[in-house]
Order: C-alpha cells, then sequence, then structure tokens
C-alpha cells in the first residue's frame, strides 16, 4: 500500500506537482529512503481514461483554470499546461534533445541583445553531461545509448524528402522518450498519432506510468491527487515549514515539512511563490531580487502547415518524430542570435482548422478541413531570449475558487525573435514549396507549452532567484525543481533538461539531508 504520512510529519518532503521536475525527484527521493508528500492539483488518470482525441483529452487533464494574457499571447489561457498526476509529461510530445554548449553560454556567445537580460548558465554542458545520460536511458530515448530510432512516418518523408532538396544535411526521426521497441514493461509504439492526447498504449514515457509507481513501491511516497498547494508557510527565521493546501473536498490543511520542492510548471511555481508573501518576504518568497516571475521565456514557435499535391495523412505516426537540426547554430549573418530545430507536428482537424481560420466559421474554415488530408506540418522551436518585462504576475484583485489571485502572463516578442520566426517561416515553405506544394500557411498564435524562466539560477543572488542546484537563495529549505530554473530557454524542448536537472538537484538534496544542513 502507499504510504501515508502524518499532517504534522516535519520530516518529510514536500513536492508540489507530479510532472517532469516533480515526478523525477519524488522517484530518486524515496528510493534513497527519504519520505516525500507530493500534492498534485489534478486528478490521477488511469491508462483506460486516456483516448486518442485532443478536445477530449483536453477537458481530462488540462489546466483549464483561467489565466490572462497580455502582450503577443492569446488573452484567454495563454498556456497550455496540465493539471493531473504525471503533469505535463502526459501533453508532452516526448522529444528530448540536449542543449548545446554554446546554448549554456548565451551572454558570452551572442553579447547582451537591446532590452534583454542575457546570462550565462551557472552550469556547463561538461557538468550536466553525466545527468543527460542517466535521464537518456531512465526514459529510454530513442537515438541515444544504442537504442534504435522510431520508423518514419508520412509526415517525416515529406520533410525529409523536401529537407535534402533544399540543402539540409542533418535530420532523422528525432530522440524521443517513446518506446520504439518494447522496454521497461511497455510496449513498442503503434504509430497511432497523437501524441499530445496521451499515450493509450504506454508506449510514451510519462511520470504518472513509470516514475510515480517506481515511487510508490518504496513506501516512502505519500501522492495526494486534487490538492491544490496555496501557500509556503514560513516561520519568523524565513525557514519553510510546511505547505498549505486545499483538498478536492475544499479543506484547508497543512503539510509541515523539512524541505519543500515546487515544481507546479512555471506559470504556477511562479503563482505560488509570489502568493506566499509576507511581512519578511513582502514581494513574494525568494524574490530579495525581485526576479521571481521576471525572464518568461516560451521558445520562437511558428507553425507551418504545406498543402501537398497528394495526400499526406499526416495524424498517422508518431507525431513529431522528426526534426531538422541544421539551424541549431549562432550564425548572426541570419539576422539574430541563436537557432532554431525544424520537427514535425501533426495536429487534428478543429485544431488545424481553429488554428489556420480562428472562429470555426466560413470559407476559410471549410477549405482547412477540406484540404486536412494533403496537409503536411512542422513547428519552429527556437531559442527566445529573457527579457525583464516579460514575467508572470498576479491579478491584482481576480481571484479563484482557492482564494489565490489570478496568474497574468506578460509577454511581448522580442526584435531577436521576430527575425527568427520570419527565417524559419521562409525555410520550412522553401521545404514544402521544393516538393510542390500548392499553398503553404504560418501560424504564431497559440498557447504556450514549453514555459521557462521566472527562478532562474545563478551565482550572484542579487540576479537569480536560486544556486545552481535549484535551491533559493533566500529559503535555504526551498527548491524550485521545473523549467522555472532556466537562465535561457535555448532551443531544445525543455523536458529533459528538466529531468536532468531534477536528477542532479536529487544528489545534492540527499546529501544535505544526510549530513543534518538541511
Amino acid at each position: 500500500m502507499p504510504a501515508k504520512f502524518d499532517l504534522k510529519d516535519s520530516s518529510v518532503v514536500v513536492i508540489v506537482g507530479s510532472g517532469a521536475g516533480g515526478g523525477a525527484l519524488a522517484r530518486e527521493l524515496t528510493t534513497q529512503g527519504v519520505k516525500v508528500v507530493c500534492l498534485e492539483a489534478g486528478r490521477r488518470l488511469q491508462l483506460g481514461d486516456i483516448e486518442n482525441d485532443p478536445p477530449k483529452m483536453r477537458q481530462k487533464m488540462g489546466w483549464l483554470d483561467l489565466r490572462y494574457g497580455e502582450g503577443d499571447v492569446p488573452r484567454i489561457n495563454p498556456v497550455n499546461t496540465c493539471k493531473t498526476v504525471g503533469g505535463s509529461t502526459m501533453h508532452w510530445t516526448a522529444n528530448c534533445p540536449r542543449f548545446r554548449d554554446f546554448e549554456f553560454r548565451a551572454l558570452s556567445t551572442y553579447g547582451q541583445l537591446p532590452d534583454c537580460n542575457l546570462a550565462d548558465w551557472p552550469l556547463t554542458l561538461r557538468e550536466m553531461d553525466p545527468y543527460y545520460s542517466r535521464a537518456e536511458l531512465m526514459l529510454g530515448v530513442t537515438g541515444t545509448h544504442g537504442i534504435p530510432r522510431l520508423p518514419e512516418s508520412n509526415n517525416f518523408m515529406v520533410m525529409a524528402a523536401g529537407a535534402r532538396k533544399v540543402g539540409y544535411k542533418d535530420f532523422d526521426t528525432y530522440n524521443m522518450a517513446i518506446n520504439s521497441q518494447p522496454r521497461d514493461g511497455r510496449p513498442g509504439c503503434l504509430q497511432a498519432g497523437f501524441c499530445s492526447s496521451g499515450c493509450f498504449a504506454n508506449a510514451k514515457w510519462t511520470t504518472l506510468f513509470n516514475h510515480i509507481p517506481q515511487a510508490e513501491a518504496t513506501d516512502y511516497f505519500d501522492l495526494r491527487p486534487e490538492c491544490m498547494a496555496t501557500h509556503v508557510v514560513t516561520d519568523d527565521k524565513g525557514v519553510a515549514t510546511a505547505v498549505r493546501y486545499v483538498d478536492g473536498e475544499g479543506t484547508v490543511h497543512e503539510q509541515k515539512a523539512r524541505v519543500v520542492c515546487i515544481a507546479g510548471n512555471t506559470v504556477e511555481t511562479t503563482r505560488l511563490l509570489l502568493n506566499s508573501a509576507t511581512s519578511r518576504f513582502p514581494g513574494g518568497l525568494a524574490n530579495s531580487s525581485d526576479q521571481v516571475g521576471r525572464n518568461y521565456m516560451r521558445h520562437a514557435m511558428t507553425m507551418t502547415a504545406g498543402v501537398m499535391p497528394g495526400e499526406v495523412h499526416a495524424y498517422k505516426g508518431t507525431q513529431t518524430a522528426g526534426v531538422i537540426r541544421d539551424e541549431i547554430r549562432h550564425d548572426p549573418s541570419r539576422g539574430f542570435a541563436g537557432g532554431y530545430q525544424l520537427h514535425t507536428l501533426s495536429f487534428g482537424p478543429e485544431q488545424v482548422a481553429n488554428i489556420l481560420s480562428p472562429g470555426g466559421w466560413g470559407k476559410d474554415f471549410a477549405t482547412s478541413l477540406r484540404r486536412y488530408r494533403n496537409l503536411a506540418f512542422m513547428i519552429t522551436t527556437g531559442e527566445d531570449p529573457p527579457q525583464q518585462g516579460n514575467r508572470i504576475t498576479l491579478h491584482p484583485t481576480e481571484k479563484d475558487r482557492f482564494d489565490m489571485p489570478v496568474a497574468v502572463v506578460n509577454y511581448r516578442l522580442h526584435p531577436n525573435t521576430r527575425a527568427m520566426i520570419r527565417h524559419s517561416q521562409e525555410r520550412a515553405a522553401a521545404v514544402y514549396r521544393s516538393l510542390g506544394a500548392t499553398d503553404v500557411f504560418h501560424a504564431t498564435e497559440f498557447a504556450a507549452t514549453h514555459n521557462m524562466g521566472t527562478a532562474r539560477m545563478g551565482n550572484d543572488a542579487a540576479t537569480s532567484v536560486c544556486n545552481k542546484w535549484g535551491q533559493t537563495h533566500d529559503v535555504r529549505n526551498l527548491f524550485v525543481s521545473d523549467g522555472s530554473l532556466f537562465v535561457t530557454s535555448a532551443c531544445a524542448n525543455p523536458t529533459l533538461t528538466i529531468i536532468s536537472l531534477a536528477l542532479r538537484q536529487a544528489e545534492h538534496l540527499i546529501a544535505q539531508l544526510r549530513s543534518g544542513s538541511l
């Protein structure tokens, strides 16, 4: 039976969130005999709950609570995250690239861009290498450590054929945390598509079906679904002593804690820190630097759809198993700093129509649906520089049902990001037009799934929120364990790096617990 710890047990580590960072951290701590209470705002799904139906699965596992956007983002619900056990590992498409060396050294490589807050990471690729390797083996990432790659889908074959024609050389079916053959008691990929709806076959790695059961098997893990954390409680010495939360029946509890680790995905991590303000921490917890919530990043993203001469059926096959890496480099002659990747993506008909014809009505909407079988898709993921003004704040008056202020995501595209998007659109269009595409569409405004920054790590407490272990400068027993730690975004999908940082954090935390430092 899973463990159940008393609310007054002050020896436990409380982790807020059960996604990539929280789930990986919980697994590492519990397998080393550390007691963990994990508070998850969403409910726990079973494998039979997963359907190949994006709109239905969004209702089952999406974070549907109101959030506001300001600037170059949707006005309502500007980010797309999950509220379920497993967090966004349920929704992710399982791309697992590593950062490149130069992407850990953005300031040194690019110089400071106008109106940006670039900094070098307090870590190097060399330091991260062993944790990347551990994470890849743990997740079974294809194309690494001798693990076979996934097969080529129609969508990939179209992209690859066009890539050859325009002169690209570095492309394949990507490094994916989706089994290309049976592994760890899970089957190989069935190529059923719609990976972001979850994976009904359980070929895709998630914390729900991997790290959570492994943690529960240790008898040191107490998972509490449908429990929304609202405050990190601190004492008059500035030490975190408990986490206040509301359970599924609306009852407020406080779980005592030896250490608190926040892994709520960037928006909720920021909201919890800011909402935990006290007279000692008037600007929010761990915010003496005034950097909590600032430097929000979401990647330079644009979708490109090509109407091909023949049918593609892009929805068949692994959703994003295909990448062109040639543009992952720093080459200022292109008109911008940093690099980007192009990778395959597929959408359901409703999503395509809503993206290409917002409003879902009229001739353009109908035309999008009629051409669905002939559409090939790819998406740009590019480095997005941190800006102080791109930030997550709390709404001054509006609150949710937990009496927490609603989050406001303030984000405006930097000129560097705009230039990168334009370049990537031209290159993606060239790929499809080289094969005779009759039309090419681009879309840039959609809710972000890659959310980073807001509690960046650094060596200087005056300019960062956490040290290089994710330990906050202001509260010694408070850690951040998700993409909020990112100093810069690179152009890599963030999950592998989040998990690798969590593995590294776990080692440090266990050493501190055993030595009595915490």
